[in-house]
């Protein structure tokens, strides 16, 4: 993790996002284009790779990809209190 990347919580969602289908990507407003983060939601943490901006909407603070929402389990909920590093 960079020095300047902090960890951060709040709400995430899934969409179906820019990129290949089966990749675990996100979109996140302010980290590089690029970067790997690590989500976790109900002990289970997954690696994502930041590939778009978002998102939009009011106190959410990441958006994975349909791939990285399956293996967070996160799919039946939709919007999940989450940890981002």
């Amino acid at each position: 993790m960079a020095p300047s990347a902090k960890a951060e919580s709040g709400l995430a969602s899934y969409y179906g996002g820019r990129g290949h289908k089966g990749e675990m990507t996100c979109a996140h407003r302010t980290r590089p284009f690029g970067a790997m983060v690590t989500v976790t939601y109900a002990g289970h943490s997954i690696r994502c790779r930041v590939n778009d901006r978002g998102p939009f909407v009011r106190g959410r603070v990441i958006d994975v990809s349909v791939s990285a929402a399956r293996a967070l389990g996160m799919m039946r909920s939709g919007v999940v209190h989450v940890s981002v590093e």
